[in-house]
C-alpha cells in the first residue's frame, strides 16, 4: 500500500481529501502544519506529499524546499486555493511535481497521484536496473543476470585461456560476435588482431580470396597480390560468422588450414604457415547440416572442439528489462535526451513478446522509440505495431489480438503450452487435446 503525507491545515478540506485517498486504496498520514510534516516526513516512509500551499507557519513552499533536502527522492503536489501562473510556475521551479487549483476534481487528483507514483516507481526500478547493469555489464556489452548468460559467461571465462577452436551456436541477433570478441578479448591474443568474416555475405569465389588472399593474376581483376584474412589475423583470432553457409569447396580449404595450420594463396602453391585461432558461429544447426551433406562432417568434428550456445531472449526474459535500460541509455546519449525509461504498459508489451529478432531486435525498438519521443518517459504508442498486436500473457492465459489468423493463433497455443511443459511435445498434447503428431506437424518450417 502506497503511504501519501497530507499536509493541510483546514480540517474540512483534511477530512475530504483523507476520505478520496483512503477509498482509492492509499495509506494517508495527516498533518496540520509544515513543521508536523516534516517531523512524518523523518521517521517514515513516505511515497507522495500532498501539501497545501497557505498555512501558518510554514507555508507549502517552504514544505516543498525542506522535503527536497530531507528525501529527494519523494515527489511533492502543492494544492491551492489561490493558484495564479506565477505561483505554479514558482512551485515547479522548486522541485513540485504538479500543482493544483481547488476545487479540484477527484479524478483529476487521482490522475495526478496515480502518474506521481508510477513515476517513482520507473525511477526506482531505473536505479536497480543501473546498479545490475554494472554488476551483470561484464565482457564487451554481454548483459544479463539470468542463470542462462551467467553460464555463458562462465564459459567465457573458462575457455578464454586456450587456443581451442570454439563454435558459438544461437539465432541471429543473439550477440554470437560479442561473445567471440570477449573471448579474444580475454584471452593471450587480446593484443593481436580480431577480425571477422561474415560467409554468408560473400560468394564462393570472393569468400575464398577474402580468407587466403590471391596472387597478381590469379583471376580476372587481380592486378596485384593482396593478403587475406588468415595473414592479417596472425598470432590474433578470426571470427567466421555465418559458418554455415560456406560451399563444400570452402570447408575443404579451411579443413587444411584447422588441420596443418597453412593455407595456399588462390593463384599460388606455395604454402604459409598461420597461427590463428578461429571463433565460428552459425544460426544453422550444423550437426543438420552434415546428415544433408551440405556441411563437411569432418570439419563439423574440428570446429565442435567447444560449443557455447546462446540463449534466445524469450527463454531468458528476466534479462529484457535491463537490455532495455542499457539501450536507453545509450540511445538518450546518442540523441541528446533525458529518456528514463518506458511506462508500465509498454512494458508489459516488452516483457511479454517473443522478440523474435533477440537482442538486435530489442536494440531497434529502442532506439526508434528514444528517436520520437518528445518526452521522458516512453508509452506504447512508440512501439511497432507488431509489438502491440502481439499475444499478451496474464498467468496461464493469453490475450489474443482480434483478428489474428486462425493458422498463426493455433502456433501461439502450441508454441506457449511447450514453453509450460519444457518442451515435451506429448504433455503439450495432452494439454491440448490433440495428437502428439499435429504439434510436429504444425511445427514443420
Amino acid at each position: 500500500m502506497r503511504t501519501i503525507l497530507l499536509v493541510e491545515d483546514d480540517e474540512a478540506n483534511r477530512h475530504s481529501v483523507t476520505l478520496i485517498l483512503e477509498q482509492s486504496g492509499y495509506l494517508v498520514l495527516s498533518a496540520t502544519n509544515g513543521h508536523e510534516a516534516l517531523d512524518i516526513l523523518r521517521k517514515s516512509d513516505i511515497d507522495l506529499i500532498l501539501s497545501d500551499l497557505k498555512m501558518p507557519l510554514m507555508d507549502g513552499m517552504d514544505v516543498l524546499k525542506s522535503a527536497r533536502l530531507i528525501r529527494p527522492e519523494v515527489d511533492v503536489i502543492i494544492m491551492t486555493a489561490h493558484g495564479t501562473i506565477e505561483t505554479a510556475v514558482e512551485a515547479i521551479k522548486e522541485g513540485a511535481y504538479d500543482f493544483l487549483a481547488k476545487p479540484f476534481k477527484k479524478a483529476t487528483l487521482l490522475r495526478t497521484i496515480e502518474k506521481s507514483l508510477e513515476r517513482r516507481s520507473l525511477v526506482r526500478e531505473n536505479t536497480r536496473l543501473k546498479e545490475a547493469l554494472k554488476q551483470y555489464e561484464s565482457q564487451k556489452g554481454i548483459i544479463g543476470q539470468s542463470p542462462a548468460i551467467r553460464h555463458v559467461l562462465d564459459m567465457i571465462s573458462q575457455v578464454s585461456s586456450s587456443s581451442s577452436t570454439i563454435l558459438i551456436q544461437g539465432e541471429s541477433g543473439t550477440g554470437k560476435e560479442l561473445v567471440a570478441e570477449a573471448i579474444h578479448q580475454s584471452s593471450p591474443r587480446a593484443r593481436e588482431p580480431f577480425l571477422k568474416v561474415s560467409c554468408a555475405a560473400l560468394p564462393e569465389t570472393l569468400l575464398e580470396a577474402e580468407l587466403f588472399g590471391y596472387e597478381k593474376g590469379a583471376f580476372t581483376g587481380a592486378t596485384q597480390r593482396k593478403e587475406g584474412r588468415f595473414e592479417h589475423a596472425h598470432r590474433g583470432t578470426l571470427f567466421l560468422d555465418e559458418i554455415g553457409e560456406i560451399s563444400l569447396a570452402v570447408q575443404v580449404k579451411l579443413l587444411r588450414v584447422l588441420q596443418e595450420g597453412e593455407f595456399q594463396r588462390l593463384g599460388s602453391n606455395a604454402s604459409i604457415h598461420c597461427d590463428v585461432r578461429i571463433i565460428a558461429a552459425s544460426n544453422r544447426n550444423l550437426e543438420e547440416a552434415v546428415k544433408e551433406k551440405t556441411f563437411r562432417e569432418d570439419l563439423f568434428y574440428r570446429l565442435n572442439v567447444i560449443t557455447i550456445t546462446l540463449p534466445p531472449l524469450r527463454s531468458r526474459r528476466e534479462d529484457i528489462p535491463i537490455l532495455l535500460d542499457h539501450f536507453i541509455r545509450i540511445y538518450s546519449e546518442k540523441n541528446h535526451k533525458a529518456v528514463t525509461g518506458f511506462d508500465t504498459e509498454a512494458m508489459s508489451y516488452l516483457t511479454t513478446y517473443s522478440w523474435p529478432g533477440n537482442i538486435r531486435e530489442v536494440e531497434n525498438t529502442v532506439e526508434r522509440a528514444v528517436v520520437l519521443t518528445k518526452d521522458k518517459i516512453l508509452t506504447s504508442d512508440l512501439l511497432p505495431q507488431n509489438i502491440r498486436q502481439s499475444p499478451q500473457m496474464e498467468g496461464d492465459e493469453i490475450k489474443i489480438p482480434l483478428g489474428m489468423p486462425l493458422e498463426e493463433v493455433e502456433n501461439i497455443l502450441i508454441r506457449e503450452t511447450l514453453k509450460k511443459t519444457d518442451g515435451d511435445k506429448t504433455l503439450a498434447a495432452k494439454l491440448l487435446g490433440i495428437a502428439p503428431r499435429t504439434i510436429y506437424r504444425k511445427l514443420e518450417p
